[in-house]
């Protein structure tokens, strides 16, 4: 097998961009959802499935400066700065701790969704993410899918970190990552040990670059893969050995 994409986003909900390597710390990802917008009326971060127009927005972030295209030709760029205000909001039922900072995004993003949002910065790695920071997709699990809705499913859709290539007879059965629930796999320099499989919702409806509710993606995995109240797609994972995973580098299953 072998790493066929690695995507990733600086600012949660923003457009999952592939990229050519990333480098894996004990906390996952890094440089994957450091930032994140907070409606503070509501006190909680902002949902993709509720706000899809964030996908068309592009991050980039390096260097200590975040830009963002925005969707309507905009730039936000700059050095984020901090303020020292500490927020606890909601996150999908749990509390997160993010640091409000001071910048362009707020009033950006603001005027794009109608409505008051700030830029927040996570204060501990994964303060916003769902399950387990690295997750993985397969070919095969892609492949089967396209053919069930059919049409063709960009996987980015599932915001996955790495879509792994299932080029052996073994690996190219559909969700044959099920099966590495409590196994560790290598890819490229990294290990991670894959925890649980990945419960979806419908945000996976949502075209990946244009934000637009565009094919019964979510209806169609239910139909074949319903678990009493769950839609399961992928597995997650945590990093047991930090390394730099790069496309193309070799997937090595270990042993269960």
């Amino acid at each position: 097998m072998r790493v066929e994409r690695i995507g990733f986003t600086p600012l949660k909900g923003a457009r999952h961009l592939a990229h050519d390597s990333v480098e894996l710390s004990a906390t996952g990802p890094t440089g994957d959802r450091v930032f994140c917008l907070v409606d503070p009326a509501r006190g909680r971060v902002l949902r993709t499935v509720e706000n899809p127009s964030l996908v068309r927005s592009v991050a980039r972030w390096g260097t200590g400066r975040l830009r963002v295209d925005l969707p309507d030709g905009r730039r936000a760029e700059g050095e984020p700065r901090p303020t020292g205000e500490i927020l606890k909001v909601d996150y999908w039922g749990r509390t997160a701790a993010v640091e409000r900072v001071d910048g362009p995004w707020g009033g950006a993003f603001s005027e794009l969704l109608g409505y008051d949002v700030v830029l927040t910065r996570s204060v501990e790695a994964g303060e916003v993410v769902y399950g387990a920071p690295v997750t993985l997709l397969t070919t095969a699990s892609m492949r089967l899918l396209s053919e069930r809705l059919g049409r063709e499913v960009d996987s980015a859709r599932f915001r996955s970190t790495f879509l792994v290539g299932a080029d052996d007879p073994e690996a190219a059965v559909p969700h044959v990552e099920d099966s590495w629930v409590g196994r560790e796999v290598r890819l490229g320099a990294a290990t991670v040990l894959v925890r649980g499989r990945v419960p979806r919702c419908a945000v996976v409806d949502v075209d990946p670059d244009d934000g637009v509710v565009d094919a019964p993606v979510l209806r169609t995995i239910a139909g074949y893969r319903r678990e009493e109240s769950e839609v399961h797609f992928g597995v997650d994972a945590v990093v047991v050995a930090p390394g730099t995973v790069h496309a193309g580098d070799t997937a090595v299953l270990g042993r269960g």
